[in-house]
Parts: C-alpha cells; sequence; structure tokens
C-alpha cells in the first residue's frame, strides 16, 4: 500500500501496538461527551493520512442501521447517555482499525502478528493458523460491507424501506454463507496438507444444510 502520509511510512508493528493500547483506552472512557471528542479526533485522522472523505464514510455507512438500532435500544433499556456512549465508542474503535488497515499493507499485518505469535509456538499456538485468520478477518470486512450494500440496494427496490431487521435478516444469512464457504475451502487445505486432518465422511458437512443456505440466500 502506498501513501505519503506519517501513517503510510509507520511501521506495521507500532501501528498495532498503538491500536491495542488506543482501543484500551477508548473502553475504559465513562463520559459520553469525551467519547464523541475522541471519535471526532480519530476521524480526523482520515484526511490527514490523505484518504478522503470517502473512505470514511465507507467505513461508518455499513454500520449506521445497527448504531441507530443499538442506540435506541440502549436508550430504551438503559439511558440515553449511556447510548450515546456505547454508539460513540464502537464507531470510534471502528474508525481506528480502519486506519490501521487502510494505511498497512496486508502483507506488513500479517507478518507483524505472526513474529508477535512466535514465541507461543512452544505453548501450542499455531502463528501461521493465527495468520491466516487474522487476514481473512481483515480481507472479510469489506465483503460483509458490500454484502449489506448490496441487500439495502434489493430491500430499496422491493419498497421494504430501510428497516434494520430487513436489512439485518437476509444479511446474517449471506455472512454465515460466506464463513462456511471459507471455512469448507480452509478444511480443504488443511487435509490437503495433512491427511489426518481430512474430514470423515461421517463428520463432513452436510449437502443438506448447504443446500438450505443457497435456497435462503436465493429468497433474500
Amino acid at each position: 500500500m502506498t501513501g505519503g502520509s506519517i501513517l503510510h511510512r509507520a511501521p506495521a508493528g507500532l501501528k498495532l501496538a498503538a491500536l491495542a493500547m488506543a482501543g484500551s483506552a477508548v473502553v475504559l472512557v465513562p463520559d459520553w461527551r469525551v467519547m464523541v471528542d475522541l471519535f471526532l479526533l480519530v476521524a480526523l485522522g482520515f484526511p490527514l493520512a490523505r484518504l478522503g472523505r470517502g473512505a470514511l464514510r465507507a467505513q461508518l455507512r455499513p454500520l449506521m442501521p445497527m448504531l441507530v438500532l443499538l442506540f435506541f435500544t440502549q436508550g430504551l433499556l438503559a439511558s440515553w447517555e449511556m447510548a450515546a456512549l456505547v454508539v460513540a465508542r464502537i464507531a470510534t474503535l471502528v474508525l481506528m482499525a480502519a486506519l490501521v488497515t487502510l494505511t498497512t499493507r496486508s502483507e506488513a499485518l500479517i507478518a507483524t502478528v505472526e513474529t508477535l505469535l512466535r514465541p507461543l509456538a512452544p505453548l501450542g499456538v499455531n502463528p501461521g493458523k493465527v495468520s491466516l485468520a487474522f487476514s481473512l478477518a481483515l480481507r472479510f470486512l469489506p465483503v460483509i460491507a458490500e454484502e449489506a450494500e448490496r441487500v439495502r440496494e434489493a430491500q430499496t427496490a422491493r419498497g421494504l424501506g430501510h428497516s434494520p431487521l430487513a436489512l439485518a435478516l437476509p444479511l446474517i444469512v449471506r455472512v454465515l454463507k460466506a464463513a462456511e464457504d471459507i471455512a469448507d475451502a480452509i478444511d480443504a487445505r488443511s487435509g490437503h496438507d495433512d491427511p489426518s486432518l481430512r474430514p470423515h465422511p461421517e463428520t463432513a458437512p452436510a449437502p443438506g444444510r448447504r443446500f438450505l443456505f443457497r435456497s435462503v440466500k436465493e429468497q433474500v
């Protein structure tokens, strides 16, 4: 990933460490007003990183239905101050993570995670598999955003409005289907590398389950 900002030039390890510390600090903030100020401060990082307003909107737009639903749920069940705190905290954490991933090459992030986990190998941690899961997570987030946009357009075309429930249910089905496909691909790769890891026919995923996911996905 190329870029002329200081965030682009910073080492991946430094950015991950800063993200971990800043994320821990954000969780400890008790005041919603301070949390909103932190959100605005992190949002200013996008133009400073030369990412533009489009990148900022792209991170927040898929979250809006969930944040709106969460805000009203927290406001009715707890308090409106708590609702503002929770929503601002989630949005801030998402933007912080986005600043790191958008200004760092995926290969650098994966290599850094694998290096950090290598000392844990004697304890049974597989750095290669964890870094693979990390890379899949990085690539899966944009897929979820794209699926949410497709579902939103389909619901609008059908005249279903902007109901969060009408968006959430089809999106969950599509995400679960994509996750199942990825899990099957990982199982197939693992079985190819190590015959002992190949799934037994009795424990292999049932064809009916895939048919169910496919049928529901076609309906939504």
